[in-house]
């Protein structure tokens, strides 16, 4: 039977909300299919605001390949703001899909993307609006699967009890390999119910299936083991790998939102993986190894995605896009090709020591000159030695001194406060560097006019990467060495008002932090946290530290854990981590190796791109049966162009 639409039940609540044009659907590039033309049916959802989940890479993929699948239906849900789940729950609106407007309930999986922690309070407000029993065990054979991606998925265990099913890494294939054996299961006639299901996508080792596994704990509150219950379950899952980009050539039809969102152009991403090293990124960990897209298929991407959407701006993306063997050539290729046209090309933050002036300059021939960014991550040199982001003074001075002297006139650099073995010295270099910065850029470009913007994050140690054992800095010190940053900055009248400063204070780290390295029991905060009214926790205007605090001493009241336990802690080398069943490939003691040649300060060990240097060992081509995949258009080729 088909199911109905509760779009005339939304529309008359939609004058009386914020951004109403968010939840209308319709966008260019939606799809909407019959429903009783399907056997699996997908609602895939982004936790957060229309507006910053819209343009998501990862639902938009999954959303064009599933929808390419014969029998295959997929749809859009995101998180709805306070005032809409207010009214949809006076007037019993259920949680919907924004493609036909159907309730997700009604759906066979509900794939959630989660890209940061802070969306877990809004999954539970969109299961509750849904109708779907929050926590997995209390399901039934009515209920979709509810199952959860995305890079916090490493770390799944605070909401293990929420979840019926985990997948790791690349969800291009490991999507449609589930999409088969739901339709299988179904055509079956549903052998073994709801755990009948999950037993099949547990099996293969390919999907984590959180209530198949049991935890044991130690007295003194560590784990002591994770135990499948099952029997044919894996005592490890693995996460999934796609080789090849080239085949997968997503998103050729990207949705256009109707509201505007936090990016407004075309993306495409141009390779996969890092291999850089830093110590804190967990993205450039678990994505390894490095895989790229040729030239050829990245301009063929922009030609589509161009046509079909209009946009005007082309993002290449990756995590440090001006390493790609051949950027040089995409660049000039796309730039050629466009000159003329009001489209502009752009990168994300590039690494100082990868950035080219004469790649600048094809991404701004049409005249888009924007400011630039880099992230050099750590004030000083040492504190950039211990973080493995091995970019001296020098580089940055050499860097934005090319830039200033090309016409430049705005650079901004990012850092993290927080890191592990940080000083007060170590921050307060930030400023120093900033005032070099400037001073520098006034002598090579003669004008008074350059700025300079310095943006700091508070770092938050992630799982799978080697600062995983790492005890988180209390937000208090965090905090003092931001303060003490900015008065030095504004200290100095000669460069103060050419340096601005951004910031975020350490308490909203200190919650990721639980949030990242938590265990089950931390899922019991998250929905006291819920329930207590929180709500878009990544939005510093909904965010309310003194909320998380509180939950968390009432929901771990009785145990031998607090919330300081979970973070400013550091853990031991043999301590059972809540996701060491969960396999990103990366080998443990790998991991703890580089942990400890990070300590050292000034002598820190440098672990070199395996790109261009031996293999490191880390473990991931042999145990995830890869390999790194660079110049594909030219296999042996080298970067085309000499870093300033």
């Amino acid at each position: 039977m088909p199911i109905e639409s509760v779009f005339s039940q939304l529309e008359a609540l939609l004058p009386r909300v914020q951004k109403p044009v968010q939840y209308v659907g319709g966008e260019l590039n939606s799809v909407v299919r019959d429903w009783d033309d399907a056997e699996v049916r997908w609602a895939l959802m982004y936790p957060d605001a229309y507006e910053v989940g819209a343009p998501n890479q990862g639902v938009q993929i999954l959303y064009e390949v599933l929808n390419e699948r014969e029998g295959v239906l997929a749809e859009r849900s995101y998180a709805v703001g306070s005032d809409l789940e207010q009214l949809m729950r006076e007037h019993g609106v259920p949680q919907f899909t924004v493609d036909a407007h159907r309730p997700v309930a009604a759906f066979d999986v509900l794939g959630i993307s989660f890209a940061s922690e802070m969306g877990y309070t809004n999954m539970l407000t969109a299961l509750d609006l849904g109708g779907i029993p929050l926590y997995a065990a209390d399901r039934t054979g009515d209920h979709p699967v509810v199952l959860a991606g995305g890079h916090s998925a490493f770390n799944p265990e605070p909401i293990a009890d929420f979840l019926d099913a985990v997948v790791l890494g690349d969800g291009e294939e490991i999507t449609l390999a589930i999409t088969e054996v739901v339709r299988e299961w179904k055509r079956e006639g549903r052998p073994g119910g709801r755990d009948g299901l999950l037993l099949r996508l547990a099996e293969g080792g390919g999907v984590y299936v959180p209530r198949f596994y049991d935890v044991a704990y130690h007295p003194d509150g560590r784990i002591a083991s994770y135990t499948p219950n099952r029997e044919g379950v894996p005592w490890s899952v693995q996460k999934h790998t796609v080789m090849d980009l080239d085949t997968w050539p997503y998103p050729k039809n990207p949705i256009v939102p109707l509201a505007e969102s936090v990016h407004e152009r075309y993306s495409v991403e141009i390779f996969r993986g890092c291999t850089r090293g830093c110590r804190f990124c967990q993205a450039g960990m678990i994505t390894r190894p490095v895989r790229e897209r040729s030239k050829e298929t990245i301009t063929q991407m922009v030609d589509q995605g161009l046509r079909s959407s209009g946009f005007e701006e082309v993002g290449l993306l990756s995590l440090s896009s001006a390493d790609h063997s051949e950027i040089g050539d995409v660049a000039k290729g796309l730039a050629d090709r466009y000159e003329g046209t009001n489209t502009g090309l752009s990168l994300p933050s590039t690494r100082v020591d990868a950035f080219n002036i004469d790649l600048a300059n094809e991404l701004t021939r049409n005249g888009r000159r924007s400011g630039l960014t880099f992230a050099p991550e750590g004030g000083s040199e040492r504190m950039r030695r211990v973080i493995n982001k091995m970019v001296t003074e020098q580089d940055l001075i050499r860097t934005v001194t090319a830039a200033y002297a090309a016409g430049w006139r705005q650079v901004k650099l990012y850092f993290m406060c927080g890191l592990p073995t940080e000083s007060d010295e170590d921050v307060l270099a930030i400023a120093d560097l900033a005032k070099e910065v400037i001073r520098t850029g006034r002598e090579v470009s003669g004008r008074s006019d350059i700025r300079c913007t310095v943006s700091i994050g508070g770092f938050v140690p992630k799982p799978q990467t080697p600062f995983q054992w790492a005890g988180q800095t209390p937000y208090e010190l965090v905090d003092a060495r931001l303060h003490k940053l900015k008065a030095e900055l504004r200290s100095d009248r000669r460069y103060g008002k050419a340096i601005g400063l951004r910031y975020h204070e350490g308490r909203p780290s200190i919650i990721e932090g639980l949030l990242s390295r938590g265990d089950r029991r931390v899922g019991r905060v998250i929905e006291e946290a819920w329930r207590a009214g929180g709500r878009f926790d990544g939005w510093s205007e909904h965010f309310s530290y003194e909320r998380w605090a509180e939950c968390a001493e009432k929901a771990l009241a009785g145990e031998p854990v607090d919330m300081d336990w979970f973070t400013v802690r550091e853990r031991g080398a043999d301590e059972v981590l809540p996701w060491d069943h969960l396999d990103a490939g990366l080998d443990r003691d790998w991991l703890w190796q580089d942990w400890q040649d990070a300590l050292h300060g000034e002598e820190s060990v440098e672990v070199d791109d395996c790109r261009w240097s031996p293999c490191y060992d880390c473990g991931v081509c042999p145990t995830m049966g890869t390999e790194i995949q660079i110049g594909p258009s030219d296999p042996g080729r080298s970067l085309p162009l000499t870093v300033v």
